[in-house]
């Protein structure tokens, strides 16, 4: 290991950098956890639509929201943060490199989070977590549920000090260079994750860990939802801003383009930085223990986040129009029509950036203070997610999957794996459409989210739902055949294609694009602004929610209690 380092360090000056195996394997190790997590999560999901249709019962000793559970959990927290980990150590791992202590810190890290992962996954398989993966109180799981997803924030916290680490060090060995965009972009993603982990953190240990233990009778309710959404809304950012890597610096290269502007991207990113974190609230628009008054503040702060989103659309649809039109193609649209439709490493992302149009649309509904009363707590709202986090975010990874995973093992990606990953694209589109539509009209319907429906049967709403609900169910099997076709190429991808080396796509900067400015590197800087706009939106709702909690309630139940 100490050999390939140094061989590593001297090659320092050329870009990108070569892999060594040992690397690869933690990067492995993270993206095939990753592959488990999808195929337990789907088929949990798979389970929920059939038993919504109506025509599926489940069986004896499996309780619906025991599996609603497992299929958020997985899916939302799982899936997402092993997959973003490992692609974001390859990245740095390729721009700025590795050290053995980074190395091994790094493998501390994944063995914390799977340990963590480990002890809740068997609390909710037992059935004493069935809390759903927002896990509000009143409900209450067993405390290895919330121990094990302290150990799974703490792993994640450790790839954080890894991930500063790696830039810290190519820092000191190239003063006054400018970082590598995508290592950039990582920093600023694992500073977005901290920060807004802390929240949870917080509402975890000093919250839900004495309570669950009996080391307290009560916990504050709106608070332990607050630090939640103080969290939860960034944690969309998490899953969102490395599939922006990829659209940004990856795809260029692809298509045979180059990076439109390295300022407009490490700007963008810096922006959703600043606007993702203090906005939690308009979660709990519905809340009456929250001043009016900050829920519109913090309204005004999300919208904020368009500004960024559309920097993002008008950079990669330049990039796509120049690459098209310096390849000789003319007409209106004609970059458009020759664009690498049968490149399944462009198919799956680009699916993913239209699924971002009503996405993000229907994202605007859900913060908007008056149209947030129609469709609050409806399936609508999980139809929205389905586009977002599992269209847009989890089609780009698959995408990744496809160049990523045979550099990794030194195969090849191969024209009938291609193949299959174009019908797993488009099989997938067409399950979430059914699915996703389905959801959205059944919201607007009054059809509640997280609900089996069960406690509706012979109702009129049942019948003004039951098309709907046999939609998803068609919707979610075309999906599930999609998530066996997935596990099918990234097994093949892994052990069974042809050795090679896989390209790593790393795209250049225009030639002509105009310098980066040293100032966006002001890390010091962006932190500061970051933190200052938290303190603006959460400090006076948090006294208040703290100064007006119900009688016989402490905020924090750690560490003395009240028994």
């Amino acid at each position: 290991m100490a050999i390939e380092k140094l061989l590593k360090y001297e090659q320092d000056s050329r870009f990108p950098l070569t892999l060594s195996k040992s690397e690869s394997r933690l990067y492995m190790s993270f993206i095939s956890f990753a592959f488990i997590a999808l195929f337990v999560g789907g088929l949990m999901g798979l389970l929920q639509v059939l038993v919504r249709s109506g025509y599926y019962t489940l069986p004896a000793g499996i309780d619906y929201y025991q599996v609603l559970t497992v299929h958020g959990v997985v899916l939302g927290l799982v899936l997402t943060t092993y997959f973003i980990i490992g692609f974001q150590y390859a990245l740095m791992g390729k721009t700025v490199g590795i050290s053995d202590t980074q190395y091994r810190v790094a493998w501390l890290g994944f063995w914390v989070m799977t340990l963590g992962t480990v002890m809740a996954a068997i609390t909710i398989l037992y059935g004493k977590a069935s809390v759903l993966y927002t896990f509000y109180a009143p409900l209450q799981a067993h405390p290895a549920f919330y121990i094990g997803l302290a150990l799974v924030i703490i792993g994640s916290w450790i790839a954080c000090f890894v991930n500063w680490r790696q830039l810290y060090v190519w820092k000191k060995k190239h003063p006054g260079e400018k970082s590598p965009l995508l290592a950039f972009m990582v920093v600023i993603n694992m500073i977005m994750w901290f920060i807004a982990t802390l929240g949870v953190a917080a509402s975890v240990l000093l919250q839900f860990i004495p309570w669950s233990l009996g080391y307290a009778a009560t916990i504050d309710v709106l608070l332990s939802r607050t630090l939640f959404w103080y969290f939860g809304h960034p944690l969309v950012y998490f899953w969102l801003l490395p599939a922006y890597m990829a659209w940004y610096a990856i795809i260029p290269k692809i298509i045979g383009g180059k990076i439109f502007s390295d300022s407009l991207a490490r700007l963008s990113f810096v922006l959703f930085l600043f606007f993702s974190i203090p906005v939690g609230l308009h979660h709990q628009l519905t809340e009456p223990g929250v001043q009016t008054t900050w829920k519109f503040v913090q309204i005004i702060l999300t919208f904020m986040v368009v500004v960024p989103s559309l920097m993002t659309a008008f950079s990669m649809f330049a990039t796509f129009e120049i690459s098209g039109r310096r390849k000789g193609f003319g007409g209106l649209f004609g970059w458009f029509v020759h664009l690498p439709w049968k490149d399944v490493r462009f198919l799956a992302p680009f699916v993913g950036m239209l699924a971002f149009i009503p996405g993000g649309a229907g994202g605007l509904i859900n913060a908007s203070y008056q149209l947030n009363s129609v469709i609050h707590n409806t399936i609508w709202v999980t139809g929205h997610f389905h586009l977002t986090v599992a269209t847009t975010v989890i089609l780009t990874f698959f995408g990744i999957t496809y160049w990523l995973v045979p550099h990794l093992t030194g195969r090849k990606l191969t024209p009938s794996v291609n193949r299959l990953g174009i019908i797993q694209t488009i099989c997938w589109a067409v399950g979430m459409t059914i699915m996703s539509a389905a959801m959205h009209i059944q919201g607007l319907l009054g059809g509640p989210r997280r609900s089996s429906f069960s406690e509706y049967n012979g109702s009129e709403q049942v019948a003004e739902w039951g098309a709907y609900q046999v939609a998803q169910a068609i919707g979610g099997t075309i999906l599930f055949i999609g998530i066996v076709l997935m596990i099918y190429i990234f097994i093949k991808l892994a052990f069974f294609s042809p050795k090679g080396n896989e390209e790593f796509p790393i795209a250049e900067e225009e030639k002509d694009a105009e310098p980066t400015p040293m100032w966006l590197e002001k890390w010091k800087l962006w932190v500061a602004i970051t933190i200052a706009l938290i303190l603006f939106a959460y400090t006076i709702p948090i006294m208040d929610i703290i100064q007006h909690a119900p009688p016989g309630s402490a905020p924090f139940a750690w560490p003395i209690g009240n028994n």
